[in-house]
Protein backbone atom coordinates (compact mmCIF):
# COMPACT_ATOMS: atom_id res chain seq x y z
CA UNK A 1 0.00 0.00 0.00
CA UNK A 2 1.68 3.34 -0.86
CA UNK A 3 2.53 5.64 2.04
CA UNK A 4 1.15 8.64 0.25
CA UNK A 5 -1.19 8.64 -2.64
CA UNK A 6 -2.04 10.88 -5.52
CA UNK A 7 -4.90 11.27 -7.96
CA UNK A 8 -5.50 14.08 -10.32
CA UNK A 9 -9.17 15.45 -9.99
CA UNK A 10 -10.27 18.15 -12.66
CA UNK A 11 -7.37 21.12 -12.37
CA UNK A 12 -6.43 19.72 -8.90
CA UNK A 13 -3.94 17.20 -7.82
CA UNK A 14 -4.82 15.63 -4.61
CA UNK A 15 -1.70 14.29 -2.59
CA UNK A 16 -2.53 12.24 0.34
CA UNK A 17 -0.42 11.25 3.41
CA UNK A 18 -1.42 7.95 3.74
CA UNK A 19 0.03 5.90 7.12
CA UNK A 20 -3.37 6.37 8.94
CA UNK A 21 -2.50 4.13 11.47
CA UNK A 22 0.42 5.46 13.02
CA UNK A 23 -1.45 9.27 12.31
CA UNK A 24 0.96 9.29 9.05
CA UNK A 25 3.68 9.01 11.11
CA UNK A 26 7.49 10.27 8.94
CA UNK A 27 9.28 7.07 8.11
CA UNK A 28 12.28 6.48 5.63
CA UNK A 29 9.55 5.86 2.18
CA UNK A 30 7.41 8.77 3.13
CA UNK A 31 8.97 11.40 2.22
CA UNK A 32 10.39 10.06 -1.08
CA UNK A 33 6.94 8.97 -1.72
CA UNK A 34 5.89 12.34 -1.31
CA UNK A 35 8.32 13.80 -3.99
CA UNK A 36 7.73 11.45 -6.10
CA UNK A 37 3.93 12.50 -6.10
CA UNK A 38 4.83 16.25 -5.97
CA UNK A 39 6.94 15.67 -9.95
CA UNK A 40 3.74 13.43 -10.98
CA UNK A 41 1.08 16.80 -10.27
CA UNK A 42 4.29 19.22 -12.14
CA UNK A 43 4.85 17.08 -15.11
CA UNK A 44 0.82 17.43 -16.08
CA UNK A 45 -0.15 20.51 -17.56
CA UNK A 46 -3.87 20.12 -16.57
CA UNK A 47 -3.36 20.17 -13.18
CA UNK A 48 -3.28 24.06 -11.65
CA UNK A 49 -3.29 23.37 -7.83
CA UNK A 50 -1.78 20.52 -5.49
CA UNK A 51 -4.02 19.96 -2.39
CA UNK A 52 -2.12 18.21 0.48
CA UNK A 53 -3.75 16.69 3.45
CA UNK A 54 -3.47 13.55 6.05
CA UNK A 55 -5.61 10.06 5.35
CA UNK A 56 -7.22 9.11 8.90
CA UNK A 57 -7.40 11.59 12.57
CA UNK A 58 -4.21 13.70 11.65
CA UNK A 59 -1.97 15.16 9.36
CA UNK A 60 1.24 14.20 10.64
CA UNK A 61 2.35 13.28 14.38
CA UNK A 62 6.13 13.84 12.84
CA UNK A 63 8.99 11.55 12.96
CA UNK A 64 7.65 7.69 13.65
CA UNK A 65 9.24 7.58 17.24
CA UNK A 66 8.36 4.23 17.66
CA UNK A 67 11.09 3.14 15.05
CA UNK A 68 13.61 5.93 15.89
CA UNK A 69 13.33 6.24 19.00
CA UNK A 70 12.72 3.46 20.96
CA UNK A 71 14.07 0.81 19.11
CA UNK A 72 17.42 0.06 20.61
CA UNK A 73 20.45 0.08 18.45
CA UNK A 74 21.91 2.01 15.05
CA UNK A 75 19.11 3.94 12.73
CA UNK A 76 19.74 6.35 10.08
CA UNK A 77 18.39 9.09 13.25
CA UNK A 78 20.79 7.98 16.12
CA UNK A 79 24.28 6.70 15.33
CA UNK A 80 26.09 4.63 17.80
CA UNK A 81 29.16 6.75 18.91
CA UNK A 82 31.49 8.40 18.05
CA UNK A 83 29.05 9.34 15.35
CA UNK A 84 29.80 10.86 11.70
CA UNK A 85 27.41 14.09 11.27
CA UNK A 86 27.99 13.80 7.52
CA UNK A 87 26.73 10.35 7.20
CA UNK A 88 23.24 11.97 9.50
CA UNK A 89 23.22 15.44 7.38
CA UNK A 90 23.60 13.22 3.93
CA UNK A 91 20.07 11.16 5.11
CA UNK A 92 18.23 14.57 6.98
CA UNK A 93 18.88 16.48 4.08
CA UNK A 94 17.33 13.67 1.56
CA UNK A 95 13.86 14.36 3.30
CA UNK A 96 14.53 17.88 3.54
CA UNK A 97 14.66 17.93 -0.09
CA UNK A 98 11.50 15.98 -0.58
CA UNK A 99 9.77 18.02 1.83
CA UNK A 100 10.67 20.98 -0.15
CA UNK A 101 9.77 19.71 -3.40
CA UNK A 102 6.57 21.38 -2.51
CA UNK A 103 7.75 24.51 -1.94
CA UNK A 104 9.81 24.15 -5.11
CA UNK A 105 7.23 22.87 -7.10
CA UNK A 106 5.88 24.71 -10.15
CA UNK A 107 2.03 24.19 -9.00
CA UNK A 108 0.84 26.53 -5.51
CA UNK A 109 0.01 23.60 -2.46
CA UNK A 110 -2.51 24.26 -0.59
CA UNK A 111 -2.20 22.33 2.95
CA UNK A 112 -5.43 21.30 4.37
CA UNK A 113 -4.05 20.25 8.25
CA UNK A 114 -6.38 18.72 11.00
CA UNK A 115 -5.65 16.85 13.89
CA UNK A 116 -2.10 17.19 14.35
CA UNK A 117 0.80 18.90 12.27
CA UNK A 118 3.30 18.95 14.74
CA UNK A 119 7.46 18.10 14.80
CA UNK A 120 8.86 16.58 11.12
CA UNK A 121 4.61 17.17 10.49
CA UNK A 122 5.15 21.04 10.71
CA UNK A 123 7.86 21.18 8.40
CA UNK A 124 6.08 19.15 5.43
CA UNK A 125 2.95 21.39 5.94
CA UNK A 126 5.27 24.65 6.19
CA UNK A 127 6.68 24.04 2.66
CA UNK A 128 3.46 24.14 1.24
CA UNK A 129 2.40 27.91 0.31
CA UNK A 130 -1.13 28.01 2.41
CA UNK A 131 -2.19 26.64 4.96
CA UNK A 132 -5.77 25.81 5.96
CA UNK A 133 -6.37 24.62 9.54
CA UNK A 134 -9.04 23.29 11.87
CA UNK A 135 -9.53 25.15 14.63
CA UNK A 136 -8.62 21.83 17.22
CA UNK A 137 -5.74 20.81 14.84
CA UNK A 138 -2.53 21.66 16.78
CA UNK A 139 1.01 22.36 15.45
CA UNK A 140 4.07 22.97 16.86
CA UNK A 141 7.88 21.30 17.03
CA UNK A 142 8.36 19.92 20.60
CA UNK A 143 11.84 18.37 20.03
CA UNK A 144 13.62 22.10 20.25
CA UNK A 145 12.96 20.99 23.93
CA UNK A 146 15.37 18.43 23.70
CA UNK A 147 16.04 15.95 20.33
CA UNK A 148 15.46 17.78 17.23
CA UNK A 149 15.98 21.22 15.42
CA UNK A 150 13.58 21.91 12.49
CA UNK A 151 15.12 21.06 9.24
CA UNK A 152 13.81 23.06 6.79
CA UNK A 153 13.83 26.25 9.25
CA UNK A 154 10.53 27.65 7.81
CA UNK A 155 9.29 28.94 10.95
CA UNK A 156 11.36 32.10 10.87
CA UNK A 157 10.67 32.87 7.32
CA UNK A 158 6.71 32.26 8.46
CA UNK A 159 6.64 34.19 11.30
CA UNK A 160 9.66 36.24 12.00
CA UNK A 161 12.58 36.08 14.17
CA UNK A 162 10.39 36.74 17.58
CA UNK A 163 7.29 34.62 17.41
CA UNK A 164 9.71 31.56 15.73
CA UNK A 165 12.06 32.11 18.84
CA UNK A 166 8.33 32.38 20.78
CA UNK A 167 7.79 28.98 19.67
CA UNK A 168 10.86 27.08 19.26
CA UNK A 169 12.38 28.08 22.97
CA UNK A 170 9.25 26.93 24.49
CA UNK A 171 8.60 23.24 21.85
CA UNK A 172 4.63 24.73 22.65
CA UNK A 173 1.80 23.45 20.42
CA UNK A 174 -0.49 26.16 19.29
CA UNK A 175 -4.12 25.41 17.33
CA UNK A 176 -5.56 26.65 14.90
CA UNK A 177 -6.76 30.38 16.01
CA UNK A 178 -3.18 30.98 17.54
CA UNK A 179 -1.26 29.80 14.58
CA UNK A 180 -3.45 32.21 12.31
CA UNK A 181 -2.78 35.28 14.83
CA UNK A 182 0.57 34.24 14.87
CA UNK A 183 0.58 34.24 10.87
CA UNK A 184 1.67 30.75 10.92
CA UNK A 185 -1.17 29.75 8.65
CA UNK A 186 -3.58 31.61 6.41
CA UNK A 187 -6.76 30.66 8.17
CA UNK A 188 -8.23 28.60 10.98
CA UNK A 189 -11.89 27.38 10.08
CA UNK A 190 -14.56 25.20 12.63
CA UNK A 191 -13.60 21.33 11.52
CA UNK A 192 -16.89 20.85 9.93
CA UNK A 193 -16.10 23.74 7.80
CA UNK A 194 -12.64 22.72 6.63
CA UNK A 195 -13.16 20.25 3.73
CA UNK A 196 -15.52 23.03 1.91
CA UNK A 197 -12.72 26.42 2.58
CA UNK A 198 -9.85 24.20 1.14
CA UNK A 199 -12.35 23.25 -1.72
CA UNK A 200 -13.18 26.50 -2.62
CA UNK A 201 -9.54 28.19 -1.85
CA UNK A 202 -8.34 25.69 -4.18
CA UNK A 203 -11.08 25.97 -7.05
CA UNK A 204 -10.34 29.79 -6.76
CA UNK A 205 -6.64 29.21 -7.82
CA UNK A 206 -6.91 26.44 -10.52
CA UNK A 207 -9.06 29.40 -12.58
CA UNK A 208 -6.02 30.64 -12.68
CA UNK A 209 -3.08 29.77 -15.76
CA UNK A 210 -0.96 27.63 -15.18
CA UNK A 211 2.12 30.14 -15.96
CA UNK A 212 0.82 32.85 -14.31
CA UNK A 213 0.76 30.79 -11.27
CA UNK A 214 3.75 29.53 -11.85
CA UNK A 215 5.59 32.85 -12.35
CA UNK A 216 3.76 34.80 -8.88
CA UNK A 217 5.60 31.31 -6.99
CA UNK A 218 8.73 31.73 -8.57
CA UNK A 219 8.84 35.59 -7.82
CA UNK A 220 7.98 35.13 -3.90
CA UNK A 221 10.24 31.95 -3.31
CA UNK A 222 12.57 33.61 -4.42
CA UNK A 223 12.87 36.51 -2.37
CA UNK A 224 12.88 33.95 0.34
CA UNK A 225 15.63 32.43 -1.05
CA UNK A 226 17.81 35.75 -1.41
CA UNK A 227 17.36 35.92 2.60
CA UNK A 228 19.79 32.75 2.44
CA UNK A 229 17.09 30.41 3.02
CA UNK A 230 19.24 27.76 1.84
CA UNK A 231 22.26 28.33 4.01
CA UNK A 232 19.99 28.66 6.97
CA UNK A 233 18.55 24.67 6.28
CA UNK A 234 22.09 23.21 5.66
CA UNK A 235 22.81 25.17 9.09
CA UNK A 236 19.41 23.56 10.96
CA UNK A 237 20.20 20.23 9.30
CA UNK A 238 23.34 19.58 10.48
CA UNK A 239 22.18 21.11 14.43
CA UNK A 240 19.28 18.77 14.21
CA UNK A 241 22.02 15.86 13.88
CA UNK A 242 23.74 17.59 16.58
CA UNK A 243 20.41 17.64 19.02
CA UNK A 244 20.38 13.72 18.99
CA UNK A 245 23.95 12.99 19.43
CA UNK A 246 24.51 15.32 22.34
CA UNK A 247 24.75 14.36 25.59
CA UNK A 248 20.95 15.07 26.61
CA UNK A 249 19.85 13.88 22.89
CA UNK A 250 21.34 10.34 23.73
CA UNK A 251 19.41 10.27 27.29
CA UNK A 252 15.94 10.66 25.31
CA UNK A 253 17.18 8.18 23.22
CA UNK A 254 17.94 5.86 26.11
CA UNK A 255 14.94 6.94 28.21
CA UNK A 256 12.57 5.95 25.43
CA UNK A 257 14.19 2.53 24.97
CA UNK A 258 13.33 2.32 28.69
CA UNK A 259 10.19 3.21 28.93
CA UNK A 260 8.60 3.97 25.49
CA UNK A 261 8.60 6.91 23.68
CA UNK A 262 5.05 8.55 24.92
CA UNK A 263 6.64 8.41 28.11
CA UNK A 264 10.01 10.53 27.36
CA UNK A 265 7.89 12.88 25.09
CA UNK A 266 5.65 13.71 27.93
CA UNK A 267 8.51 13.94 29.89
CA UNK A 268 10.00 16.48 27.94
CA UNK A 269 6.76 18.31 26.89
CA UNK A 270 5.95 18.42 30.52
CA UNK A 271 9.35 20.20 31.74
CA UNK A 272 9.18 17.14 34.32
CA UNK A 273 12.68 15.72 33.62
CA UNK A 274 16.33 16.90 33.75
CA UNK A 275 17.79 15.36 30.11
CA UNK A 276 21.62 16.62 31.45
CA UNK A 277 22.14 14.26 34.60
CA UNK A 278 18.88 12.29 32.94
CA UNK A 279 17.03 12.43 36.33
CA UNK A 280 13.58 14.21 37.25
CA UNK A 281 13.26 17.59 37.94
CA UNK A 282 13.26 18.53 41.62
CA UNK A 283 10.02 21.00 42.21
CA UNK A 284 11.37 24.00 43.80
Amino acid sequence: MPKVTYEKDGRIGRITLNRPDVLNAIDGDLPLELADCVTRANADQGVHVIVLSGNGRAFCAGYDLTYYAQSTGDNDITQKMPWDPMKDYAFMQRNNECFMSLFRSYRPVVCKVHGFAIAGGSDIALCSDIIIAADDAEMGYMPTRVWGCPTTAMWVYRIGPERAKRMLFTGDKVKGPEAEKLGLILKSVPPAELDAEVEKFAERMAGVPVNQLMMQKLMINQALENMGLRTTQMIATVFDGITRHSPEGLNFKHRAEEIGWKEAVRNRDQGTWDWTDNRPINPR
